[in-house]
This record gives structure tokens, C-alpha cells and sequence, in this order.
């Protein structure tokens, strides 16, 4: 690989939390990164390190994803090093009272517009012999209640990243998913936010039905959130993921994670009860 594409990076969604902290750690390792941001957002987050540069990037708009490609395809003519696709969102909610539009603009977001970035970048990491990693997270294996579209979401790139990995093999492109638990970023505010805000918008119907287990939920998430983990332990993954001679094909990240999957081998029935009851209890 030359130089020149040996060191570039693109990353989705690098403004903050994962995102911003992977940037700042493969920059200051030598890469240089290409974080995206989007266009309402501004660059000022990602200014001030000479090894980050800022590019617009909204993962649901064609023509967006085709100005970053042209921008990129000019600096680093050689190809990528690698593509991680971490651009997300969260709209939590009752997924009979969940607004379609809602669940369409998270599936949009997260599996689509991965998908879309990715096709995009392809020629560039297939030049570079480059590789791509896939933000996941655990709730891609192990759902709570009313994070239905998160969870399947990231259900489906979990096919999508097997199905790549498969898929680009014969040019020894790698491909690893990373699933994070609980990890300390500005997605929780946002979350929590979002979630008041529909949970105002819901029909009285929804809140005789759901009140209490949606007020439950939203202590459960408080809770978690100020025993969350670091972004660093994801940014490990990813390094990784990036820069070893054989990177994993996942990387589970966190011990809440690695919790939440091995209650996956009782009885769902069982895990069923004690998620309910965890989350009655507020997360106690």
C-alpha cells in the first residue's frame, strides 16, 4: 500500500462521542482521517487537529455522499486505508405507538445510509487494499424494550457486516463489526431527549398502556448511562479492527455486553422476566 493511502481514514459520524474519539485516537497514531459531520453541525468539533479534515456528509443523501467521495478521491488517489461506518441515531418508543416515519428515518440512517457510504467507497478501499468496520452494538443481539428500530437496526447490520465480510473476501478486504454495550456519549442525551419529546407527542392511549414501563424505562437509562463505559474501549476495538495483520471479525465491547449476550443462552422467557424486572426496579 502506498504511502499516501496508508494512512487515510474515513470516518462517518466523527463530531462526537465513538466517532470524535476514534479521529483524535488515529490521528494522533499518524493516520489521517476524514471525519464527517453533518452539514447543520458545522466543522468546528473537528477543528483544530491538522490530521482530521472535516467533511459534510449526510449518510442520507445521495448527493451528499457523492461530493465527500469526490473530495476524498482527490486527496488520496492511491486508495483508502480504511472506511468505518459509525454514523447513527436513536429513537426509542413503543412500537405500537411509534410513528412510521420515525422508524423509517432510523432505518434510514443507520442500515441504509451505511450501505449507501459503503457502496460509495468501495473503489477507494478495494484500490487501497483498505478494509471497513461496522459500528454494531449489542442490542443488535440482545433488544430491551422500546428500542424496537435501534435494535433492529443494528440487527441488520450485523447481516450486512457478514454478508460484506463474505461478499469481498476474494479481494481480501476484511471487514469487522464492533458491538459496543453501554458506552458513555452524547447519543444518551440525545436519546433521552428525543424520548421526552415523543413521549409528550404520544396519544393518551399510549401512555395508559405504556406510562409506567416507559417511566421505568427512562430511570433504567439514567442509570445505565452514568455507569456507561468510556469511548476509548470501543476506540481499542477499532484500532484494531484497523491496523492488526488479522483483525477480528467482531469485537464485543464491554462487560455489559458480554452480560446481555450470555443471558441469550437461557430461556428467552427467563432473560424475558429479568429484563422486565431490571427495568422496574430502574435498573437496580
Amino acid at each position: 500500500m502506498s504511502a499516501e493511502s496508508s494512512k487515510a481514514v474515513v470516518i462517518t459520524g466523527a463530531s462526537s462521542g465513538i466517532g470524535r474519539a476514534c479521529a483524535e485516537r488515529l490521528a494522533r497514531e499518524g493516520f489521517r482521517i476524514f471525519g464527517t459531520h453533518l452539514p447543520q453541525e458545522g466543522a468546528t468539533a473537528l477543528e483544530g487537529m491538522n490530521a482530521i479534515v472535516p467533511i459534510q456528509l449526510d449518510v442520507t443523501d445521495s448527493d451528499s455522499i457523492a461530493r465527500a467521495v469526490e473530495r476524498v478521491s482527490a486527496e488520496c488517489e492511491s486508495g483508502l486505508w480504511g472506511l468505518v461506518n459509525n454514523a447513527g441515531v436513536d429513537i426509542p418508543g413503543p412500537l405500537e405507538f411509534l410513528p412510521l416515519e420515525r422508524l423509517r428515518d432510523q432505518l434510514e440512517v443507520n442500515v441504509i445510509g451505511q450501505i449507501a457510504v459503503t457502496q460509495a467507497f468501495l473503489p477507494l478501499i478495494r484500490k487501497g487494499r483498505g478494509r471497513i468496520v461496522m459500528i454494531g452494538s449489542i442490542d443488535g443481539k440482545a433488544v430491551t424494550p422500546f428500542q424496537g428500530g435501534y435494535g433492529a437496526s443494528k440487527h441488520a447490520i450485523e447481516a450486512l457486516a457478514d454478508a460484506l465480510r463474505l461478499e469481498l473476501s476474494a479481494w481480501s478486504i476484511p471487514v469487522s463489526l464492533v458491538e459496543p454495550g453501554d458506552i458513555a456519549t452524547p447519543i444518551w442525551e440525545k436519546s433521552l431527549a428525543l424520548a421526552d419529546r415523543m413521549l409528550s407527542e404520544l396519544p393518551e392511549k399510549a401512555h395508559d398502556l405504556y406510562g409506567t414501563q416507559m417511566t421505568a424505562a427512562r430511570a433504567t437509562a439514567v442509570k445505565m448511562a452514568s455507569k456507561a463505559a468510556p469511548p476509548e474501549t470501543v476506540v481499542r476495538a477499532v484500532y484494531h479492527a484497523l491496523t492488526a495483520r488479522r483483525p477480528k471479525t467482531r469485537y464485543l465491547v464491554g462487560t455489559d455486553a458480554r452480560i446481555r449476550l450470555a443471558l441469550e443462552i437461557l430461556p428467552s422467557r427467563w432473560v424475558d422476566r429479568l429484563i422486565m424486572g431490571f427495568i422496574a426496579r430502574g435498573g437496580k
